[in-house]
């Protein structure tokens, strides 16, 4: 634990903070950090800065260094996709390997925050994360800690882990463009370049996209075309709200998919419609991702293109967060 000690009694010892050390005119800094192994000729020093007396650390054999405890701490709450770093200040931060989908079990990360004088933050679930973003960072409070802690943190975290980045598969992605005036040529559709960008910068492959009147037979058509093909995920854009001529959703039930939600409590993108045809996400989408930078596509995307299944209580949940903050109509 720690001690107080006259600074010449200290040599061998390890130091238990930070010594700042003022020159006039030159650097204020840490002269010594903590943790530091104190040599012979560190006393005088210590004396200029008028330390006499310091506190060192004693670890008893059931005690660890903050350093070693996040070393464990990390490793033990760290699952697939990550790399961890040499701890700074007594943090290790996970990071992530590769590109892919942020998966937090949040439950299991309130019950490791909950054994105290030890802490785990990360980003939220669900993010597409790129390569190198730490997604997660881990300390103890104390300077030492009891072994048993760390064993219990361990212990938790046995048989999953907290945090992991599931990398993204590159998906065949098809996209069904349905609405009258865009398949007469009548306006240019918008949503193919929009779609385009984020399925490729998430590392899949969107096919050209297939333009639809609004005729639900029509567009029942080439969802069930698609899924022939060898489509991994299906979005058919435009037409999506509960207008009687909106004909989308109508196309989407006619094709024989299972719907598992019209409406997600998300704004913008609450008219969207989540259902699969058999094993194949059908994700219907509403216009404003065409002028939204941040809407519930975003969100659902890394999932669908991870693989992910999900499910109704999924989507319900997204109400928490769901108002998207990004899209600049702030008041000033």
């Amino acid at each position: 634990m720690l001690k107080v000690i006259p600074v010449e009694e200290a040599v061998g010892l390890r130091l238990a903070h930070d010594i700042t050390e003022i020159i006039p005119g030159g650097h204020k800094g840490p002269r010594f950090k903590r943790g530091h192994l104190i040599a012979e000729e560190d006393v005088p020093r210590l004396l200029d800065v008028g330390k006499a007396h310091i506190y060192i650390m004693e670890l008893g054999a059931d005690e660890l260094h903050e350093e070693d405890a996040a070393k464990r701490l990390a490793r033990a709450a760290a699952g697939v996709g990550l790399t961890l770093t040499d701890p700074s200040e007594g943090r290790v931060n996970l990071v992530a390997e590769k590109d892919g989908l942020l998966e937090v079990d949040e439950e299991l990360l309130f019950r490791f925050n909950e054994l105290g004088d030890l802490i785990l933050a990360t980003l939220p679930a669900g993010e597409f994360v790129r390569e190198g973003t730490v997604v997660g960072g881990t300390r103890t409070i104390p300077i030492v800690v009891k072994e048993d802690l760390v064993a219990r943190a361990e212990a938790l975290c046995d048989d999953r882990s907290i945090v992991s980045v599931t990398a993204m598969p590159a998906k065949k992605v098809y996209l069904l463009v349905t609405g009258s005036e865009v398949f007469t040529g009548r306006i240019k559709d918008g949503f193919e370049p929009a779609v385009r960008k984020k399925v490729e910068g998430m590392g899949s492959t969107l096919e050209p996209a297939t333009l639809a009147p609004d005729d639900p037979d029509v567009i029942a058509g080439h969802i069930k075309d698609f899924a022939a093909k060898g489509a991994e995920v299906i979005l058919v854009s435009g037409g999506m709200s509960v207008d009687p001529d909106d004909l989308t959703p109508e196309g989407i039930r006619r094709s024989g998919a299972d719907v598992i939600s019209h409406g997600f409590p998300v704004l913008p993108g609450s008219m969207f419609l989540m259902s699969y045809l058999r094993d194949v996400p059908v994700l219907g989408l509403s216009g404003c991702v065409l002028h939204d930078p941040v809407t519930a596509f975003d969100f659902m995307l890394p999932k669908l293109l991870a693989g992910t299944r999900v499910t109704r209580e999924d989507i319900l949940r997204m109400g928490h967060g769901g108002l998207q903050k990004k899209h600049g109509h702030h008041h000033h």
